[in-house]
């Protein structure tokens, strides 16, 4: 995988360093830890493109410190990782994969009862021209069954969930619910109640989510 660069805003300046983008990645995702092969330059750029080097007075005063490691650490974590096309690109084979196997596991042909085969739901989303993105699945495969629709007869089963979010976390745990649900209402103290259709299949994620966004305080309630 090739160097790439890593970079941060930081007074209204962007500073950048470059990284080997495999070992920078696995180090943002908490991974691995950072080390010398991770850096590809031992240098702080203030414009990388340019090769212009940041002067150690400017570093220090943006930093708080002048020490390399801890410079690329704190950028890799906080900052903005370039990322290449061809990572981009498995990344996103990768979840029409997982797009592909959830659909023929979990949704049938309704006239048969039947589940349509791997290649087949396959061909339906080249078909349909549908975009899948990197985000979970549930935030997208509505819309995703919606496009298959018009190419495939298909059905899911779902369970109609009754969530009740606390006001202190209702800005969090919104994300989760919001590509699911079948209404919503905010009450007077705040806390947001709404109705979701969860794809079976997905049930126990969608708790597991809803749960660690929350803290356990969400309320859901399985409507029969």
């Amino acid at each position: 995988m090739s160097n790439v660069e890593a970079k941060i805003r930081i007074n209204g300046k962007t500073y950048g360093v470059l990284v080997d983008f495999e070992k920078a990645i696995a180090v943002k995702e908490g991974r691995a830890k950072l080390g010398a092969e991770v850096l590809a330059m031992n240098e702080v750029f203030s414009d990388i493109k340019k090769g212009m080097r940041a002067g150690s007075d400017e570093v220090m005063n943006a930093f708080g410190t002048n020490d390399i490691f801890k410079i690329t650490e704190r950028v890799i974590k906080n900052g903005e990782l370039q990322i290449p096309a061809d990572y981009k690109n498995k990344q996103r084979e990768d979840k029409v994969k997982q797009v592909i196997d959830f659909i023929s596991r979990n949704a049938v042909d309704p006239k048969t009862g039947r589940p349509h085969t791997i290649e087949r739901v396959k061909t339906a989303i080249e078909q349909a021209g549908v975009n899948v993105d990197n985000r979970p699945i549930e935030e997208q495969i509505t819309h995703i069954m919606d496009k298959l629709k018009v190419i495939i007869p298909l059905k899911m089963e779902t369970k109609k969930i009754k969530v009740t979010i606390p006001a202190s976390y209702s800005g969090r745990a919104y994300s989760i619910v919001k590509d699911l649900k079948e209404k919503e209402e905010w009450l007077n103290n705040g806390d947001l109640l709404c109705v979701v259709n969860v794809p079976a299949g997905m049930q126990m994620d969608f708790y597991d989510k809803l749960n660690g966004a929350t803290h356990g305080a969400a309320i859901a309630e399985e409507i029969k």
